[in-house]
């Protein structure tokens, strides 16, 4: 059976994202142990908060490197809200600029908008070859963030071969800013909203998402 595993190191909406990855059928785990991260056909990085303190409670379990080891071996990574902020090389939040996991090119700032956060549904301006996204074009997602990055750059990451591939940005317009609402790059997928509460529409993205793990091909 099909395994994947939440990564639990304190910062995120663990219990809905289980529950929805639970409802496909596939076998999921809550963990921080980096072995059974490493191992797992598909690994959920989760993420609620400040993006400094989001990147210290990662690094404390040693996420930032399963993630890379995860990516280096192209296995299926899905950064979701704060952790698809954090695979960016920097976040400016509460005056404090703090390093990303570097593996998207771009900062995460604030949104530019007269009612913030940006909380509700909305809808994407979907990349054409997104895989997420496949049969998805019209749907609406639910956001509820404060930041968001408002440009995605691909960039050489030591040790990691994304075999070729350009990064596919969906966009997203809240307010004055049009940021990107979701990145897919070779093993790399990250999302500003939220599947796991975006009704069918989200377990729909969940199961493209697992179309994509070699063992499904």
């Amino acid at each position: 059976m099909t395994s994947i595993v939440v990564f639990d190191y304190g910062f995120g909406n663990v219990r809905s994202m289980l529950r929805a990855v639970d409802n496909l059928g596939v076998d999921v785990t809550l963990t921080s142990d980096y072995r059974e991260a490493l191992q797992a056909d598909g690994l959920v990085v989760p993420g609620v908060g400040a993006f400094a303190a989001c990147m210290q409670g990662l690094k404390s379990v040693r996420g930032d490197r399963v993630i890379q080891d995860r990516l280096q071996a192209r296995k299926p990574v899905l950064g979701v809200c704060v952790g698809e902020q954090i695979m960016f090389q920097a976040g400016t939040e509460h005056e404090e600029n703090a390093q990303g996991l570097g593996l998207i090119g771009g900062e995460v700032t604030a949104l530019d908008a007269d009612v913030v956060p940006h909380m509700g549904w909305n809808t994407l301006s979907a990349h054409p070859e997104s895989r997420l996204l496949a049969g998805l074009g019209n749907e609406r997602f639910y956001f509820v963030h404060s930041f968001a990055a408002m440009n995605a750059d691909d960039v050489d990451v030591p040790n990691v071969d994304f075999s070729g591939e350009s990064g596919r940005i969906t966009w997203c317009d809240y307010g004055r800013s049009h940021f990107v609402a979701a990145y897919e790059r070779g093993a790399l997928s990250a999302t500003q909203f939220h599947p796991e509460k975006s009704a069918q529409a989200g377990a729909q993205l969940l199961r493209n998402w697992i179309n994509t793990f070699p063992s499904q091909g």
